[in-house]
């Protein structure tokens, strides 16, 4: 059985495809598919720098230093924001993919399609949180579709306020998701993946927590 590749697809009728995804003996369209998930991270991600998101430190230089200054520190940020978006996607894509294949020694040609829709459905979480930053000025670590919203009221630890952001309903599916792909292709009892997968999931929230925390440091310094 041969498995053509689509990720908008999958995304709507999810069991068929886990059906055919599982009897395939031949996977089409798979490099295409995460090439073009890999364009789309960076379109998503250049937009946003160049609605300005996330420019609030370098907006400082567009007084102290003039308008070329600014626009120089602007153009550097959209390029960092893209080589950003083609190591995100990677890790996204690639990191996993491997850990899991480790771990249950499903085939990483399939494990990697479980990754593209994981990749695919954070950036649809982008997209939405765009306007939401753009018209009511809400950072993604406090967006409502996250629980950094009620972790502001309960604290004042930024790195707590960051992780508890890091983790949306969004993030809630892609664990459920996960763990039934996983579970529908591994003879590893359920409990095992459940472990593991929020644990690989942690480590990511408190890497997005870290990297957010550094971030006003790293940039601040960059373009200061």
């Amino acid at each position: 059985m041969t498995y053509y590749v689509n990720v908008f697809r999958m995304l709507f009728s999810l069991d068929d495809h886990l059906f055919r995804i599982h009897k395939a003996e031949k996977i089409h369209k798979l490099w295409k598919a995460t090439v073009l998930l890999i364009l789309l991270c960076i379109v998503v991600y250049t937009w946003m720098a160049m609605l300005g998101i996330g420019t609030d430190m370098i907006s400082s230089t567009a007084v102290q230093g003039g308008q070329l200054e600014y626009e120089q520190s602007k153009f550097w940020f959209i390029i960092g924001r893209m080589v950003y978006a083609i190591v995100f996607a990677c890790i996204i894509l690639f990191l996993p993919s491997l850990l899991f294949y480790l771990l249950t020694g499903i085939p990483y040609r399939k494990l990697l399609i479980m990754q593209q829709l994981v990749l695919f459905v954070m950036l649809i979480e982008r997209i939405i949180w765009i306007p939401l930053v753009t018209l009511n000025g809400l950072d993604w670590y406090v967006s409502p579709l996250s629980f950094g919203i009620i972790a502001s009221y309960l604290t004042e630890v930024s790195w707590a306020i960051y992780f508890f952001g890091a983790i949306s309903l969004f993030q809630l599916w892609i664990i459920w998701f996960q763990v039934k792909y996983l579970n529908g292709f591994s003879s590893i009892r359920k409990r095992w993946i459940w472990i593991n997968v929020i644990g690989l999931h942690i480590l990511f929230w408190c890497v997005a927590a870290l990297l957010a925390y550094a971030d006003t440091y790293i940039v601040s310094g960059w373009f200061a």
